[in-house]
């Protein structure tokens, strides 16, 4: 893959873990592919244990503290996570968004892809079965875990483009949540 940007780092939230700025510690990066698709790919390392970072991917009370504000999960291959960042709502209402379990291997990866609801741009509706994302796990000693997100299936377009930044500063505070609840112990959901 031709590397386009270089990884930065996005300073947007004040939390500060350890003697480092919480969004230090999230690397993105955009590549291309030979399809010419973009691939956003953001990764951070997390002072626990895999099974605390897996349990916080693949369990409602996971979600519920550093994702969103209601959660189902039905955590299988073909199972779904369903969510809502309104806490005043309902799963199944016109703000729920559901992620399909397309498959996983325990501790390892899991693959998601996005049901987009009307919120999302036209142009990406026409794209949504081309659109993954990608979580994979890497123990790195018992009490620490690395996490790398892959958003795949994104065209390269100016429309694209510039809804990457929107995806990327979003991804940034849900892996600054998640961080957070799992070093800290305290839900970290801000919606």
């Amino acid at each position: 893959m031709r590397n386009l940007l270089v990884f930065f780092s996005l300073f947007c939230l004040p939390i500060i873990l350890m003697g480092q700025k919480l969004e230090d510690r999230i690397l993105s990066e955009i590549d291309t592919t030979i399809a010419n698709n973009i691939v956003l790919k953001q990764s951070f390392t997390v002072n626990v244990p895999i099974d605390s970072v897996w349990n916080a991917y693949t369990t409602k009370k996971g979600w519920e503290s550093w994702a969103t504000s209601i959660a189902e999960v039905d955590f299988k291959i073909n199972g779904r996570i369903r969510t809502n960042y309104n806490k005043k709502g309902e799963i199944g209402d016109k703000n729920t968004i559901t992620l399909y379990v397309v498959n996983y291997i325990p501790k390892k990866q899991i693959t998601l892809q996005a049901k987009l609801t009307k919120n999302f741009p036209e142009f990406m509706k026409k794209d949504e079965k081309d659109l993954f994302n990608i979580i994979h796990f890497k123990e790195i000693n018992t009490s620490k875990t690395e996490v790398i997100s892959y958003g795949i299936g994104y065209k390269n377009s100016k429309k694209y483009n510039s809804l990457l930044k929107f995806f990327i500063q979003g991804n940034v505070t849900s892996c600054g949540n998640l961080i957070n609840y799992l070093e800290t112990g305290k839900t970290s959901v801000k919606y």
